[in-house]
């Protein structure tokens, strides 16, 4: 392939990023430095009624975040500047106008009411209106293919509104290429006449698209697949314009985790997961929807299991670092069904990526979550995430699992005392207390065979001594090793925290 591959991601900056459209960037970032080529982030926000401050910001966090940074765009090597569409609207109309001159569209001056009147007969007949061949030139509607080219031209001088639609064919098959959905036939005669530019100098994305695509050169558009829709308008356009239309991939939905339906941002508020990479606070309500990074996960795990949503490697390997997925993507292993979002593979994933972490690095960010650890040194907290990261999978389980390594049991489980304490189990832990005072150079290994030497030696069930030396120590039959726990509290709370349940006895 060619080394001068140029993809792009267009968001419309309407409110935060969902993870669809993360799959989406992603997607088009790893083909893109796979083949050596460019990524190209161009921001859509021809539709200003709908644009939410700081949307934009956030889509760069985002992708940022994620590893995933266009090497193109606002304020970044803009060789095709600008790169927000309300920058280039200057630019539509000649295009517009270029394809009425050439006889692939026209200037329609319909209001919406008498569109609506003729959607209601339409009804009433028991068919459904379409602008297109089999109306356009019959008189029921008003553009410049029935009015003579001076009326035409009067009504734009009176200012009247107007909207100018392209002239799909008539009686014809159009044959596209998908990468992923492979050959498709359209019949022309049932798509509909799109609005491309509107009298108050703004496109539809149809005409912006496909202008600002062309122009910045892009040579793959790979998008979702609710633009599936729109090839057959695209590839006409760049066949009106007689320009080389780059080659299209349309990616699957994401799906919920019933497998039903588009994922939304009210499937994950139900099950509790985040839909958004990063949280976002809508500027006019207030509200807060949770974020991958905030909510725990690794931005490497989020990237890996993005990439199994529609992907498939061909093999059984499931963990793929960002330099492994951009050797081994290909669009054409890309599926066409619906890829479903399962919430409890993602904490898989991010399970995985947890054990891959310093421990230190973790310790830093477990220090800065937790109140209680600001005065505890950050290599012991580095100590304790060793001993119980195995079983975590997110920053915030740690003190879960390891909250009895810097602060006392304030109280006993319960069930676990039920099933730990019995008779004679104060004297027990008396002589416990003698081994662990006894005890002068206080190791793992010699607590270990001090303390299990004696059980061996006087014929006690190990249930009998262990499990009331772990309920003393953390509150509950859990954790570690008892003997890392001891020897990381040291001797003296080791003591303490014996004798404290020896006097609840």
């Amino acid at each position: 392939m060619s080394k001068n591959v140029r993809v792009r991601f267009a968001p419309s900056p309407t409110g935060p990023l969902h993870i669809g459209g993360v799959r989406t960037a992603l997607f088009n970032y790893l083909f893109a430095k796979k083949h050596g080529g460019d990524f190209v982030l161009r921001i859509e926000d021809t539709d200003q009624n709908r644009y939410v401050e700081g949307a934009e910001d956030y889509i760069v966090e985002a992708l940022n975040w994620c590893g995933i940074p266009f090497n193109e765009g606002p304020g970044k090597n803009e060789k095709f500047r600008p790169y927000r569409q309300s920058e280039r609207k200057h630019l539509y109309k000649q295009y517009a106008d270029q394809l009425i001159s050439g006889g692939k569209a026209y200037y329609a001056f319909d209001t919406s009411e008498q569109l609506d009147a003729h959607r209601k007969q339409h009804e009433a007949e028991g068919k459904t209106f379409i602008y297109n061949w089999h109306n356009r030139e019959k008189g029921r509607l008003v553009n410049s293919l029935v009015l003579s080219d001076a009326e035409t031209k009067a009504k734009i001088d009176a200012g009247e509104h107007y909207v100018v639609r392209f002239k799909s064919p008539q009686d014809e098959t159009l044959h596209l290429k998908d990468i992923i959905r492979g050959d498709i036939s359209i019949d022309t005669n049932v798509l509909d006449d799109k609005i491309l530019f509107k009298s108050d100098g703004m496109p539809t994305y149809h005409l912006a698209n496909i202008v600002d695509d062309h122009l910045m050169e892009i040579t793959h558009v790979i998008r979702g697949e609710e633009w599936l829709p729109s090839l057959a308008l695209h590839k006409l356009l760049y066949d009106a314009f007689g320009w080389k239309a780059p080659e299209f991939a349309h990616l699957p939905l994401i799906l919920k985790p019933t497998g039903k339906g588009k994922l939304s941002k009210r499937d994950g508020d139900k099950l509790g997961f985040p839909v958004f990479p990063l949280a976002w606070t809508d500027p006019k309500t207030g509200d807060i929807s949770r974020g991958y990074k905030e909510d725990g996960y690794f931005s490497e795990a989020v990237v890996n299991f993005l990439a199994f949503l529609g992907w498939n490697p061909g093999t059984e390997q499931e963990i793929f670092s960002l330099e492994q997925l951009v050797n081994d993507f290909d669009l054409e292993r890309v599926n066409k069904a619906g890829a479903r979002f399962d919430p409890d593979k993602t904490k898989w994933f991010n399970h995985h990526y947890m054990q891959e972490q310093l421990d230190l690095d973790l310790a830093e960010q477990f220090k800065a979550s937790q109140s209680e650890l600001a005065e505890i040194d950050i290599n012991y907290i580095a100590l304790v995430i060793g001993l119980v990261k195995e079983r975590a999978t997110f920053i915030n389980d740690f003190w879960d699992l390891g909250h009895f390594f810097f602060v006392s049991p304030t109280y006993y489980d319960e069930k676990a005392s039920k099933k730990a304490l019995k008779d004679g189990t104060g004297d027990i832990l008396s002589k416990v207390v003698e081994l662990v005072n006894g005890t002068d150079d206080f190791e793992v290994e010699h607590l270990q065979t001090n303390i299990k030497g004696w059980i061996t030696d006087n014929e006690i069930g190990f249930g009998k001594v262990m499990m009331p030396l772990r309920l003393a120590l953390v509150g509950a039959l859990q954790g570690p090793d008892v003997f890392d726990i001891m020897f990381m509290i040291g001797k003296g709370e080791t003591v303490k925290r014996i004798e404290a349940l020896i006097k609840t006895l």
